[in-house]
C-alpha cells in the first residue's frame, strides 16, 4: 500500500527547501535591521519566523531518515547543516530518533527518543521524592515551558555518555556546538548583541515548543497504544499509537505534514511531500485515531498509561 509514495524526488525537495530556506533567511536578516533601529514591531513576526524554523526543522527530520533526497551524502549535509539552525546534532538526534521508531508503544522498550510515561501501577511504586518529580516533568509548564529551553538549548549541546554515546554523535554534538557558536558570533558581529538576543532566542524558543508540542501530541492521546514486549506489533503501533492530527491546511505546510504522522512510522521512508496523498488515495489509512487542534489541548494533561482502561489518562482521573 505505501510503496508507491517511498521514492525522493530531488526537485521536489529543492522546491521546498527554497521556498522556506529563502523568505526564513530574509524575514530573519529584516527583524534583526527593524530590530537594530529600534523597530521592536518587527518581533511580532516571531511565530512567522519560528514556524519557518519548525519546516527546516521536518526537513531535518526526513533527512535523518534517509527521505528527504535521492541521494544519501546529500541528506546528510542538509541535516547537519540544519541542525545548527535548529539547536539539534544531527547524527546524534538520528540516532535516538531512530529507537524511537523501533519501539514506539512498547513498554520495555522505553527510555530513548521518547517522552517518559509511566504506568499507573510504576507510579503508585514510586517513592514520594519521586512522584513529585515526575509531576514535575508532566506538568504542561515544564512539558511545554522549560523541558523545550532545557532539551533545545542544554541537553542538545551535551554529548552522550556511554553506553548511549558514539564517538560520531560525540563530534556531532561538539561540532554543532562549534558552528552553533560561530553562527552567532558572525551575527551579533553584524547586528549586534541586543537584536541578536532578541529575535534569534524567541525564534529558537518558538521552533523548541513547536517541536516538542507536536512530539507530544502525536503520540500522547486518550486512546494511543501501549504493550507490553510480547504483545506489541509494529504496524498496530504505528496505526493505533500514532495520531492523524488534522490541522489546517497552512499549519501541515508548516509541520512538514508530520500530522500524517501514523503514515510516518508505518514507514519513516515516505517523504513529508508524499505523505498526505499516501493518506488521502488509501482508505484503510484514514482509521488511525484523529485529532483536531482543538482536541488536542485537552492531551496536556494526560499523563499515565492505565492498563484497566487501555488508555492514557490524567492524574485527577486517574484518582491520585
Amino acid at each position: 500500500m505505501i510503496a508507491p509514495y517511498l521514492k525522493p524526488d530531488a526537485r521536489l525537495a529543492t522546491t521546498q527547501l527554497l521556498t522556506t530556506a529563502v523568505p526564513f533567511t530574509l524575514l530573519l536578516a529584516a527583524m534583526f535591521i527593524a530590530v537594530q533601529n529600534g523597530h521592536f514591531w518587527a518581533l511580532l513576526l516571531v511565530p512567522v519566523c519560528g514556524g519557518l524554523l519548525v519546516r527546516l526543522f521536518m526537513f531535518q527530520h526526513d533527512c535523518g531518515h534517509g527521505s528527504f533526497f535521492p541521494a544519501r551524502w546529500a541528506n546528510n549535509l542538509l541535516g547537519g547543516v540544519l541542525g545548527v539552525l535548529t539547536l539539534t546534532p544531527y547524527t546524534a538526534w538520528r540516532a535516538d530518533h531512530a529507537v524511537h521508531h523501533a519501539g514506539m508503544g512498547n513498554l520495555d522498550r522505553r527510555g530513548i527518543g521518547d517522552i517518559t510515561t509511566l504506568t499507573l501501577p510504576e507510579f503508585r511504586a514510586l517513592p514520594p521524592l519521586r512522584r513529585l518529580g515526575y509531576r514535575l516533568y508532566r506538568h504542561p509548564l515544564v512539558m511545554f515551558g522549560l523541558g523545550p529551553f532545557y532539551l533545545f538549548f542544554i541537553a542538545n549541546r551535551i554529548p552522550h555518555g556511554a553506553p548511549r554515546g558514539s564517538r560520531s554523535e560525540s563530534l556531532s554534538v561538539l561540532g554543532t556546538n562549534a558552528a552553533l557558536l560561530a553562527f552567532l558570533a558572525g551575527l551579533v558581529l553584524v547586528f549586534g548583541f541586543v537584536p541578536v538576543l532578541l529575535v534569534w532566542l524567541p525564534v529558537a524558543l518558538f521552533g523548541a515548543i513547536s517541536g516538542v508540542w507536536l512530539f507530544y501530541v502525536q503520540h500522547q492521546f486518550p486512546d494511543t497504544y501501549w504493550e507490553s514486549q510480547s504483545e506489541w506489533n509494529f504496524q498496530t503501533a504505528a496505526m493505533q499509537g500514532a495520531s492523524f492530527y488534522d490541522l489546517p491546511r497552512p499549519l501541515h505546510w508548516i509541520t512538514g505534514n508530520i500530522g500524517y504522522h501514523h503514515i510516518h512510522h508505518l514507514s519513516s521512508k515516505i517523504p513529508n511531500y508524499h505523505l498526505r496523498q499516501c493518506h488521502l488515495e488509501n482508505a484503510p489509512l484514514q482509521a488511525a485515531p484523529r485529532l483536531t487542534f482543538w482536541q488536542s489541548l485537552a492531551c496536556a494533561r494526560l499523563v499515565l498509561w492505565d492498563f484497566d482502561k487501555r488508555r492514557l489518562v490524567s492524574f485527577k482521573s486517574s484518582g491520585i
